[in-house]
């Protein structure tokens, strides 16, 4: 049951940088068709577990004086569709601050479109929209989009639709957290396929909840923050999966936390099939394990 008294986090996407369906099993089909990509266009998007857009997280944090907090984690590709849909859908209004995971373009290209969600300041002008990223992503942004480090409009410009942004420099440490509207995170960097570092991110005041959205190793001060045998047990786990049968459920058991939820998923992945497996599997274990799905919400005490 929805409240507006309460924490909460927004799958705003769970699917793998070339989102799904995947346009070339579509237009050049196989023999027989790719099962999960099919489904993606059988049942419109809002209905479709199997329709899955760049994954990004919002949390929704519910803070002490009663006021909400809305704090976006990547803003990739598909950023624009996703308001559009899930921000329309869950009632949120704006974005309070943004926190890049790497520099990537299924974590960064819909900066360009952050302009429609800014808030407004007292005068009716847009509020600048602290943004957190470690400078190696700083670095890559500014080559993309150097009119966003534009401190204020032109004159003259005042009503262009540019994001007005507030860059802030993280180091990728777990030694180091930062505060993004009121919540403190922990950089955990894992590996991204070899010799790139990608950001995760420790978060919860209350609930403890670890987002990993690009891992291919973890590191060992990393896991250890996260694990049950380590740091202290997770309340959830949210954990990128490219080979479910494997590599994902050993870190999961490893890690060991209350519950789990999957995302990143390619066109490998049947929504329905994976957690009917995923609950047997869970059932033997003893470790909630599902794969989330775009516009999943799910409530959570931060």
């Amino acid at each position: 049951m929805e409240s507006s008294s309460s924490s909460s986090v927004i799958f705003l996407g769970t699917g793998c940088s070339r989102t799904l369906p995947n346009t070339r099993c579509l237009l050049r089909p196989s023999a027989p068709p790719c099962v999960v990509c099919s489904l993606g266009v059988s049942l419109p998007p809002e209905q479709n577990p199997n329709y899955r857009c760049n994954t990004s997280l919002l949390i929704d944090y519910y803070q002490d004086d009663g006021t909400h907090e809305y704090i976006i984690i990547d803003v990739g590709k598909t950023f624009r569709e996703q308001v559009l849909r899930w921000f329309v859908h869950h009632k949120i209004p704006w974005v309070n601050s943004i926190i890049l995971t790497h520099e990537h373009a299924d974590a960064v290209l819909g900066l360009d479109d952050v302009w429609m969600v800014q808030p407004k300041g007292c005068s009716n002008d847009f509020r600048r929209v602290p943004i957190f990223l470690t400078q190696f992503t700083m670095d890559s942004v500014v080559a993309r989009f150097p009119y966003l480090l534009k401190n204020k409009p032109e004159e003259g410009d005042e009503v262009s639709q540019v994001a007005q942004l507030d860059w802030r420099i993280i180091e990728g440490d777990i030694d180091k957290p930062f505060v993004s509207s009121g919540l403190e995170f922990v950089p955990l960097p894992v590996m991204h396929g070899e010799g790139n570092i990608c950001l995760g991110f420790l978060f919860g005041r209350k609930a403890k909840i670890a987002y990993l959205s690009d891992v291919s190793r973890f590191l060992p001060e990393t896991e250890y923050a996260i694990s049950k045998s380590g740091a202290g047990q997770l309340d959830l786990l949210i954990l990128e999966t490219n080979t479910l049968h494997g590599k994902t459920l050993d870190a999961v058991k490893r890690i060991s936390p209350k519950r789990a939820l999957l995302i990143g998923m390619r066109h490998e992945f049947e929504h329905y099939r994976e957690n009917q497996n995923l609950a047997e599997w869970s059932s033997r274990e003893g470790i909630p394990v599902q794969l989330a799905h775009d516009g999943l919400r799910v409530f959570i005490d931060l």
